[in-house]
C-alpha cells in the first residue's frame, strides 16, 4: 500500500513539472502580436466596458487573457510616447477600435453601430446556441416535459394571479365537461379525466400530467460480481478490520422487466373516444386555443400560454387510461411514465426577452394588428363599426411593428454585405417609415385642398428632431445612471455630433430665416375704431414670404437639399473609405445561422415598406375629424404621436444600449436620426414636391425654429464634460416636457 502511495505521489509531481514546463515553453512561443492582442482584452479602461486596469507596455509579457466567445468593443488607449510610436502612431492607438464577435455576420453588425449614418440594432442577426445563453435565457425556451429539481414554494403572486386570471375558469370546464360524459356511460373513462384534468388545472404547480404504459416498475436484482463467493463471504465478514485501500465486490443492479400486465388498447376503435370528440373535445379546445392566444398576448404569461397549447395538441387526444396526475412530481411511480406537462410558474417577467425566429415577442404580437387596420380601414369607409379615432389609433399603432421588421431587415442585409451596400440600404430604408407618411400626408393635404398636412408634416419633423436630441438622450441617461451611477462616452465624439446637429439644423432653417428677414410683416385684420388720432391695432400678423420664395428662397432651399446630402455622403465615404481603418475587427472560427437571409430580409423590407404605406395612409385619411374638431394644438399632434411613434424600436435599442453601460451608442441612437431627418429626409421632400407639385415649401413657423435650436444648444451643453447619470437625463427629459406644453398651448396653425 505504501509502494502504491509512493508512486502515486511521484507520478503528480512528475506531471505537474511538465505541465508548468510546457507553460513555460508556450509562453515563450507565444507570437509578441498576439501578446498584445490578448493585452488589449484584459487591459483596456474604455467608458463603454467599465472600468479595467491598464498594464504597462512593459508588463505586457506577463498579462494574458482567456477568450471567450462573447462580442464586446475595445478602444486602445495606451500612453505610449512619441519616441517610440511618433506623434501619428500615438494618434492611431488613441482612435483605433477593435472589435471582437464570435462570427463574421455580428461582427459587421456591431461594426456598422459606429459608422457614420448606420441606424444602431441591438438584436443579433445570427441565432445564438443555447448552451452559450444564460440559465435565465434557458428558462424562457425550456420545455414543460423536462422535471427540473426546485428549491422553495410554488406559491408566488404570479401563480395566484394566474389562478384569477385563468385556473378558475378552465378547471370549470373540465368540471361541467365530466357529468355529461359519465352520462354517456360509454365516455366514463373520459369523464374520469376531465375530473383529473379540472384539479390540475386549477393548480398545476408542481404537479405533473404523466403518460403511462400500464407496465409495473422495473424489478431490479442484486448480482455480486464474479469470483470466489467464499472469499467475499470472508471479506464481508471481516469489513471491519479490512485495510481501506483493498477494493470490495460492488454490486451491479440490472433492471429485469416483468412482462406486461396488458397492452394498452387502441382507443381510436373504441366509440368512447367519438363520444369524447363530439362532446368534450370540441368546448376544451375552444378553452384551450382562448387561453393560450389571452397568455400569448400577455407575454410574460407565455408558460400558460405553452401548457394549454400542450394540453391542445396532445392531452386531449391520448388514451384516458394513459393519462395519468401526479400531486407531485418527485413522487415514486407505480408503472413506467413519460412527463407531457410540468410548470412551476405562469409568469416569468423576462419573456419580454423571448424571440421567435430572431423577432421580438413584441413585435411579433402587434404583427395581427396590421391586418386588422387593413381589413377595417379598407372595409368601413363609411364608418359603420369603427369611429375615425378607433381607426387612426389602429393605423398609427401598427407602425410600430413595421418600424421594428423595417429596422431588422436592414440590420440582417448590412450584416451579411460589405459596408457600401449597407450604406445603401441604410439611406434609402432608414427613413422609409418616416417618408412614407410624410409623403402621404402631402397628398392628403394636396387633394384635400388644406395646407394643414403639410403644418402638420412640419410638426413631425421638428418632433422628430426635438424627440431624438432630447428625449431619447434623456431617457437613456435616466435607466442607464439608475444602473450603472454615472457613465462615461467619448466627449469629442458627442462634440463631433453635436456640431453636425448645428450643421444640419443651421441648413434645414436657413429658409426660414431668409423669409423671416426679407418677407413683408402682413396683418390680417387692422383697424383704428374710425379715430384717426388713434394708431391702427392689427391682429393676426405674419411674415408673407410668398414673394420672396418664389424669387430667392425657393433657389435657396433647392441649394440646401445639394448640400446636406452631400456632407451626409462626405460622411459616409469617411466612414466606410478613407477612415475605415480605424476599425480592427477579430471574429473567431464561430459557425453561425443567420435568422434572415439577405434575400429574405430584403422581401421583408419590401412588404413591410408596401404595409407602411397602407398604414400611413389610412392613418392620414383618418386624422382630419381629429384635426377638425380637437381641443388640442395641432403642433402638438404632430409633434407626439405623429413624430414619435414611428421612433419607438430605435427608443428601446437606446434603452438597451445604456442597460449594458455603452451610453455612447445611446446617444448615437438619437443623434443618427435626427441627422437622417436632417439630411436625407428633407431633401427627398423637396425633390418630391420638385417632380409632383403638393405646395411643400420649406419655411417653418418661430416655435419649430426656437425649440430646435434651443435642444441643439442644450444638448451641447450636456455632453461637453463627456460623462453623465440620471440627474442629466432627467434635466434633457423635463426640457422636452416644456417644449410640449409650449406645443400643447400654442394656437392651432392659421391654415388648420
Amino acid at each position: 500500500m505504501l509502494n502504491a502511495l509512493t508512486k502515486l505521489s511521484f507520478n503528480s509531481l512528475i506531471s505537474f513539472y511538465l505541465e508548468n514546463c510546457m507553460d513555460a515553453e508556450h509562453h515563450q512561443r507565444f507570437p509578441r502580436q498576439q501578446i498584445q492582442n490578448d493585452r488589449l482584452c484584459v487591459g483596456l479602461q474604455h467608458p463603454e466596458l467599465g472600468t479595467a486596469g491598464t498594464p504597462s507596455p512593459d508588463a505586457s509579457a506577463h498579462h494574458f487573457c482567456h477568450y471567450t466567445p462573447k462580442c464586446f468593443l475595445a478602444v486602445h488607449r495606451g500612453r505610449s510616447t512619441s519616441s517610440q510610436y511618433g506623434d501619428e502612431g500615438w494618434h492611431e492607438a488613441t482612435t483605433k477600435t477593435t472589435i471582437r464577435c464570435e462570427n463574421e455576420v455580428e461582427a459587421h453588425r456591431e461594426a456598422n453601430n459606429y459608422k457614420f449614418g448606420f441606424r444602431k440594432w441591438k438584436g443579433n442577426v445570427t441565432e445564438k446556441p443555447m448552451e452559450d445563453r444564460s440559465e435565465i435565457i434557458k428558462e424562457l425556451y425550456s420545455d414543460l416535459s423536462v422535471v427540473k429539481p426546485r428549491e422553495g414554494s410554488v406559491v408566488s403572486f404570479g401563480n395566484i394571479v394566474y389562478v384569477i386570471l385563468f385556473g378558475w375558469w378552465i378547471s370549470l370546464i373540465y368540471f361541467l365537461i365530466c357529468p355529461v360524459m359519465f352520462l354517456t356511460i360509454i365516455g366514463a373513462p373520459y369523464g374520469k379525466l376531465c375530473w383529473r384534468m379540472a384539479g390540475y388545472f386549477i393548480w398545476p404547480f408542481g404537479k405533473s400530467v404523466e403518460k403511462s404504459s400500464n407496465l409495473k416498475p422495473p424489478k431490479i436484482e442484486v448480482i455480486p460480481e464474479e469470483g470466489d463467493a467464499e472469499d467475499n463471504r470472508d471479506l464481508a465478514r471481516d469489513k471491519d478490520v479490512a485495510p481501506l485501500l483493498v477494493s470490495s465486490p460492488l454490486p451491479v443492479l440490472i433492471p429485469v422487466r416483468e412482462p406486461p400486465a396488458r397492452k394498452t388498447s387502441n382507443h381510436w376503435c373504441h366509440i368512447s373516444t367519438y363520444i369524447w370528440l363530439l362532446l368534450g373535445c370540441p368546448v376544451l379546445a375552444v378553452v384551450h386555443s382562448l387561453a393560450c392566444v389571452l397568455s400569448w398576448l400577455l407575454v410574460f404569461a407565455i408558460p400558460v400560454s405553452k401548457m394549454n397549447a400542450r394540453t391542445l395538441t396532445t392531452v386531449l387526444f391520448m388514451a384516458p387510461e394513459d393519462v395519468s396526475v401526479s400531486r407531485s412530481v418527485f413522487q415514486t411511480p407505480t408503472c413506467e411514465t413519460r412527463v407531457i406537462l410540468c410548470c412551476y410558474q405562469a409568469f416569468n417577467v423576462y419573456y419580454y426577452k423571448y424571440t421567435v425566429h430572431g423577432i421580438n415577442i413584441f413585435a411579433l404580437n402587434l404583427l395581427p394588428l396590421v391586418l386588422i387596420n387593413l381589413i377595417i380601414g379598407y372595409t368601413d369607409r363609411e364608418h359603420n363599426y369603427c369611429s375615425t379615432e378607433t381607426k387612426f389609433a389602429i393605423a398609427i399603432t401598427s407602425i410600430i411593428p413595421l418600424s421594428y421588421y423595417i429596422g431588422m431587415g436592414i440590420a440582417s442585409i448590412s450584416a451579411q454585405s460589405n459596408f457600401a451596400v449597407g450604406a445603401v440600404v441604410n439611406a434609402t430604408f432608414g427613413s422609409i417609415t418616416e417618408i412614407t407618411f410624410y409623403i402621404t400626408a402631402l397628398l392628403q393635404g394636396y387633394h384635400a385642398g388644406t395646407k394643414c398636412y403639410e403644418e402638420i408634416v412640419k410638426a413631425a419633423l421638428t418632433g422628430t428632431i426635438l424627440g431624438c436630441i432630447l428625449f431619447i438622450p434623456g431617457i437613456c441617461m435616466i435607466i442607464g445612471g439608475i444602473k450603472h451611477r454615472e457613465q462615461r462616452f467619448n466627449s469629442r465624439s458627442a462634440g463631433v455630433s453635436s456640431a453636425l446637429l448645428f450643421i444640419s439644423i443651421g441648413g434645414v432653417f436657413a429658409p426660414t430665416l431668409f423669409s423671416k428677414t426679407f418677407g413683408s410683416l402682413v396683418c390680417e385684420n387692422c383697424s383704428n375704431a374710425g379715430n384717426s388720432s388713434v394708431s391702427f391695432i392689427c391682429k393676426d400678423c405674419h411674415y408673407d414670404s410668398q414673394q420672396s420664395i418664389l424669387s430667392h428662397t425657393e433657389p435657396l432651399v433647392y441649394t440646401i437639399s445639394l448640400f446636406l446630402p452631400a456632407a451626409y455622403l462626405i460622411g459616409l465615404i469617411f466612414t466606410l473609405k478613407t477612415h475605415s481603418h480605424i476599425y480592427d475587427i477579430h471574429i473567431s472560427e464561430g459557425h453561425h445561422v443567420v435568422h434572415w437571409s439577405r434575400w429574405k430580409a430584403l422581401a421583408v423590407l419590401i412588404v413591410a415598406t408596401a404595409l407602411m404605406a397602407c398604414c400611413a395612409d389610412l392613418s392620414t385619411e383618418n386624422i382630419q375629424p381629429i384635426l377638425t374638431h380637437s381641443s388640442v394644438s395641432q403642433y402638438f399632434i404632430g409633434v407626439t404621436v405623429l413624430a414619435m411613434v414611428p421612433e419607438i424600436p430605435e427608443i428601446v435599442n437606446g434603452i438597451q444600449f445604456a442597460l449594458q453601460n455603452n451610453i455612447s451608442l445611446s446617444l448615437e441612437v438619437g443623434s443618427c436620426i435626427a441627422v437622417q431627418v436632417c439630411m436625407i429626409q428633407i431633401p427627398l421632400l423637396i425633390l418630391f414636391n420638385a417632380f409632383y407639385d403638393v405646395g411643400f415649401v420649406l419655411v417653418f413657423s418661430d416655435i419649430h425654429l426656437w425649440a430646435s435650436i434651443f435642444s441643439v444648444i442644450v444638448v451641447n451643453y450636456i455632453f461637453m464634460d463627456g460623462k453623465c447619470d440620471y440627474f442629466q437625463g432627467t434635466a434633457l427629459v423635463v426640457v422636452y416636457l416644456i417644449l410640449l406644453a409650449l406645443y400643447f398651448f400654442a394656437p392651432s396653425p392659421r391654415s388648420c
